[in-house]
């Protein structure tokens, strides 16, 4: 499936990584580390090998804010990339079907 989108600009994404950087310093995510299950795979991970992941991602317009952002294992959030849970949900559902 080729997606093709406006990325979002420089500027946003400068900011939204900072404030991505200083949302992983606060105790809600360490909380949500704590729990240690990948939003995606809803495997059991030990909290130090999750990553941040945006729904939404900040390449596209996302924001680094509680609404948006989940822990994933390395291999989901690169999996993932750039796209949309619904955008990524659709390409398995076509890969499943060929």
């Amino acid at each position: 499936m080729n997606l093709f989108f406006s990325a979002s600009s420089p500027e946003h994404q400068r900011k939204e990584k900072a404030k991505a950087r200083e949302l992983r310093q606060t105790q809600w995510w360490k909380n949500q580390l704590g729990m240690g299950t990948c939003y995606h795979c809803n495997q059991r991970f030990p909290p130090q090998i999750l990553t941040m992941d945006h729904l939404i991602p900040v390449a596209r317009g996302g924001h680094s804010d509680r609404k948006n952002c989940v822990p994933s294992c390395k291999e989901c959030n690169t999996k993932k990339g750039h796209k949309t849970r619904a955008e990524l949900t659709m390409e398995e559902l076509s890969q499943n079907k060929a």
